[in-house]
């Protein structure tokens, strides 16, 4: 049974001088993750509004089979400037997992929906993944669930639901595309989870790289499309299709790795309440979508629960 923790015992005297991907827990995040997280952030987020200018002109199937192929080629230059790190034993039924559940139809399932809704709500409900995750972590991955990371779900799950009140008088879609965005939270939900024990095993780099081939794997049924979509597109289609590979998929995919190696599974999660905050500002700069006055009030909220699951052991000073 999953309880809360007080989060009052004094930090140990002595800390590790360099995180490892397994002793990150509680470790205060320093500036490279930081970093990371940031480019992560703010890459998945310019996703959101690439793929909602492209679903127009290019099916889901062959959008989802180009942004992999290019991430896959992306990365086999990161993963093979040394001697690949392979795994090893049930590793794979994990990277399966991941590759076909956050790779594979999280990208078939989030580009079709976004066909049918927009950006900003396509969004919004993927936020529901970091809630998933952050509550079957304490089950799968012996995570804590404390007092302060409940209290950062809750605060940031009412930041998203006060941008989801924003745009209930907006026309969002039918509701196929609702129900396609729940199938790819729920995917990229399972992803993580796969992910992080691998991350303990594993460099990112080989996680990501193999992960997004299997995901390609996936999307093979509609290479077709693809053919038909490079015969006819432009060179500016073809631009965002590559962008969608290297950029949110080879580098934020890598850095989201980087972040998720050197902390827990729910509280690193729970930063991507960002998102649609993030994503909203961008799709208003870029697609001239101006959001409703409440997603402001809602990307506070969250970024208020981002930094309540931040808050780590309680700051008693050390026994001398």
């Amino acid at each position: 049974m999953t309880t809360l923790s007080d989060d009052t015992t004094p930090p140990p005297l002595e800390t590790p001088v360099e995180p490892s991907s397994t002793a990150g827990r509680g470790a205060p995040f320093d500036w490279r993750v930081l970093l990371a997280m940031a480019v992560t952030l703010v890459l998945w987020a310019s996703a959101f509004v690439a793929i909602r200018h492209l679903g127009k002109d290019v099916p889901a199937g062959a959008l989802s089979l180009g942004r992999l192929l290019v991430a896959s080629i992306a990365l086999s230059f990161l993963v093979f400037r040394r001697r690949p790190t392979w795994p090893k034993g049930r590793d794979w039924w994990l990277l399966v997992l991941c590759g076909v559940g956050w790779f594979g139809i999280y990208n078939l399932a989030l580009n079709e929906a976004e066909r049918r809704i927009d950006a900003g709500t396509a969004a919004l409900i993927v936020q529901i993944g970091p809630l998933i995750v952050a509550l079957l972590a304490t089950v799968f991955l012996g995570e804590r669930m404390t007092r302060w990371l409940l209290a950062g779900m809750v605060v940031g799950f009412a930041g998203v639901a006060v941008i989801a009140r924003g745009f209930s008088g907006e026309s969002s879609g039918d509701t196929v595309g609702v129900w396609l965005t729940v199938l790819a939270a729920v995917t990229y939900a399972i992803g993580v989870l796969a992910q992080k024990p691998l991350l303990g095993r594993m460099p990112g780099p080989e996680v990501t790289w193999i992960a997004c081939v299997i995901g390609t794997v996936v999307c093979l049924p509609w290479a077709g499309d693809l053919v038909d979509v490079v015969k006819v597109a432009d060179a500016g289609t073809l631009w965002w299709i590559a962008y969608l590979g290297i950029f949110p998929t080879a580098i934020a995919f890598t850095t989201w790795a980087y972040v998720l190696s050197r902390g827990d599974a729910g509280k690193v999660t729970l930063t991507t309440f960002l998102v649609p905050f993030i994503a909203t500002l961008i799709a208003w700069a870029l697609l001239s979508e101006v959001p409703p006055a409440l997603t402001f009030a809602g990307g506070g909220l969250a970024i208020v629960g981002v930094l309540l699951t931040r808050v780590s052991r309680a700051a008693r000073p050390a026994p001398r």
